[in-house]
């Protein structure tokens, strides 16, 4: 049995795994103690907060085989973004040159810095450890994210994105990046996700071009990868896809991986979602679900079989699966088809 629940103090060691296995260009997950133990605090802090709106929570999720107690995943969900530091991207634009006299006209398109996605919630540090990439498991740990933006709107933005990880190579090179470091900023990618990671974006504004860059004067390696995603990451976009989710223009400032968004409302599996009864008795047949109970701090979300009743308001779980979502016969939860 996989359960996803809060993560607690006692993960740290396996938050810092996680960490290392997920390499450069994964920003939300630095390898550093004081930051990542920092991480679990504002989560726990933030399961057990009293929100009226969003604002700086961010909530942390490990998953867990709850056989062994070992921590095979994580995922998480940014109330606000931009609510502390400020959060970059650049959008994607187009400028036109036009000469009547000449017959000439010139669409060249344009990266401007901009921090427009302020205070939309942000899908983010999801990872899979290589073993349990099987069965649906990567799925599900993604998707169980939407029941909770289903089950606590008020907790989240009315938009929701996730920026895409970007081109990069073995050695966390990014081609977009080499053409930056070469003429603005000086220092390799790793070095800059690594601070961007730890909070430390001053550099960002100090030294990022202030004018719109013209995609074309790119290096040829630079501009090929624009709105690219990393081959690791095909499959998340993917997913994202099918639940309506789509790239406007905004592409990630140091690797330029897309960054793609959806109403909060509009996403398919939050429209799916239902609020059901729970009755406890043996199962023999059913079908797969994913279910959560709604309940703050004590979040928990779980992969079972059940049956599920719509005429009555009711699911059918088993023991197990009631004990791991913490909850009792006729109290409410959160379910998902798998």
């Amino acid at each position: 049995m996989l359960l996803i629940r809060p993560i607690r103090e006692s993960d740290y060691l396996a938050l810092l795994t996680i960490a290392k296995e997920s390499g450069h260009g994964f920003t939300s997950l630095p390898v550093d103690e004081t930051l990542l133990k920092n991480k679990i605090a504002r989560s726990i802090a933030s399961f057990h907060k009293a929100v009226e709106q969003p604002g700086d929570e961010g909530y942390l999720m490990v998953l867990e085989d709850v056989r062994s107690g070992e921590v095979v995943g994580t995922c998480a969900l940014e109330a606000a973004v931009g609510s502390q530091d400020a959060f970059y991207h650049y959008r994607l634009g187009t400028d036109v040159h036009v000469s009547d006299k000449l017959g000439i006209r010139r669409e060249v398109q344009t990266l401007t810095l901009c921090n427009d996605y302020t205070g939309a919630s942000e899908l983010c540090t999801l990872f899979l450890r290589n073993e349990w990439r099987r069965d649906n498991i990567g799925r599900v740990l993604s998707r169980s994210r939407f029941l909770m933006l289903a089950a606590f709107p008020d907790r989240f933005g009315d938009t929701v994105i996730a920026e895409m990880r970007g081109v990069s190579d073995e050695q966390g090179n990014s081609p977009f990046w080499q053409w930056l470091e070469e003429h603005f900023f000086g220092i390799d990618f790793p070095t800059a996700d690594y601070l961007t990671g730890i909070g430390d974006k001053v550099f960002v504004a100090e030294l990022m071009p202030r004018n719109p860059i013209y995609v074309n004067l790119l290096s040829p390696e630079a501009q090929a990868v624009v709105g690219q995603v990393h081959n690791n990451t095909r499959p998340a976009l993917a997913l994202l896809e099918a639940e309506g989710f789509r790239c406007r223009g905004y592409v990630d400032i140091f690797d330029a991986g897309p960054t793609v968004e959806c109403a909060r409302d509009q996403i398919r599996s939050v429209q799916a979602s239902q609020q059901l009864s729970v009755v406890v008795e043996e199962i023999i047949e059913g079908d797969e679900y994913i279910i959560c109970n709604g309940r703050m701090p004590d979040y928990r979300a779980l992969r079972t079989l059940v049956q599920v009743d719509e005429d009555r308001g009711e699911i059918r779980m088993t023991a197990a699966a009631a004990k791991a979502l913490m909850v009792e016969a006729g109290a409410s939860v959160w379910t998902l088809p798998l």
